[in-house]
């Protein structure tokens, strides 16, 4: 079984940590802009995002590792954690005014 280390130090959970740095970026920048910052909206996307996301993928990725038959839920929760975050990365990008074809359903 990987050690939590291993898993954290991994490409995949390098990948989410920046998508969450980089909408966090975005979200504070759209809510001072807008004059809508409160520290508050930022612990707790800290709280839910980095919580949420990294460390239930680090135990994901630990189960599949010890389960090889569970690989490709692995897999299919990381590109649902990837899509979710670029997905709120664009709604940022928008609040900012960036014109983004094909946003109005998000």
């Amino acid at each position: 079984m990987p050690q939590l280390a291993d898993v954290l130090g991994s490409t995949q959970v390098q990948v989410i940590t920046l998508l969450i740095a980089a909408d966090v970026v975005l979200g504070v920048l759209g809510a001072l802009m807008k004059k809508d910052f409160r520290f508050g909206k930022v612990a707790g996307f800290m709280h839910n995002g980095v919580i949420g996301y990294v460390l239930a993928y680090a135990v994901l990725a630990s189960v599949g590792e010890a389960l090889p038959q569970l690989g490709f839920v692995v897999q299919i929760a990381y590109v649902l954690v990837v899509v979710a975050l670029i997905a709120s990365l664009l709604r940022n990008l928008k609040k900012l005014g960036l014109p983004l074809p094909g946003t109005d359903m998000m």
